[in-house]
């Protein structure tokens, strides 16, 4: 499987991500999760990524597009991957599909997750994070065990920055503007799977594997 989750933020990708992990065994690639942990690094491309997305913008392509060919020439992704976040625009998906070509692969399916942007904002306000190894909790439908503290690490649960409800907002905008061309790019492309991401994380999961089973 080579998979491309689309869809809002907040709409479940990470989620539905770590499920089809475990059921395909392949790695979930997340930009967003890369640029995190090169801000504990304070690399200088850290930096950069960081003084983006605390304003709620996104990383510039060639950063980015970087980032995905130097993670693709690893070990790992020889027998599949599944990204979640990228691509964010139709020049992102140009320049991936350039890298896969080089490679000599091809995507398997690109999953849009689809939910309304009211629900959206209702999902991240609620969101917390932990600041040491990354894992994502909710104030309604995901609780840690002690209120606070990571169930994982036991490291401290933040509100990040781009989950407040003024960024998530800017990130939404942004989504309609620059990311919603990629459905039509991939629609073209006969490799678009629409999915309902409104309701429960299992009906969602239920929903992209029949889609997947459909696919082969």
């Amino acid at each position: 499987m080579r998979l491309i989750l689309l869809g809002p933020p907040g709409v479940g990708k990470g989620t539905e991500a770590e499920i089809l992990k475990k059921h395909y065994r392949i790695p979930h690639i997340s930009t967003g999760n890369i640029f995190r942990e090169l801000f504990h690094q304070e690399t200088e491309i850290g930096k950069i990524a960081r003084s983006y997305i605390e304003k709620g913008h996104l990383v510039p392509d060639d950063i980015t597009n970087e980032i995905v060919r130097e993670r693709l020439s690893q070990d790992d992704v020889k027998n599949g991957f599944m990204f979640d976040g990228y691509p964010r625009n139709v020049a992102q998906a140009k320049a991936l599909d350039q890298t896969l070509e080089a490679l000599g692969v091809k995507l398997t399916a690109v999953i849009d997750i689809e939910a309304n942007d009211e629900l959206i904002l209702g999902r991240i306000s609620g969101r917390r994070v932990c600041e040491s190894c990354g894992a994502v909790y909710h104030t309604e439908n995901k609780t840690p065990k002690v209120d606070g503290i990571c169930d994982v690490c036991g490291g401290k649960l933040i509100h990040r920055e781009d989950d407040k409800p003024e960024t998530v907002q800017k990130r939404l905008t942004i989504y309609h503007n620059q990311t919603e061309p990629v459905i039509n790019y991939y629609e073209k492309q006969g490799l678009l799977v629409k999915i309902d991401g409104s309701t429960s994380i299992e009906h969602t999961n239920k929903q992209i594997l029949k889609a997947l089973g459909e696919q082969k």
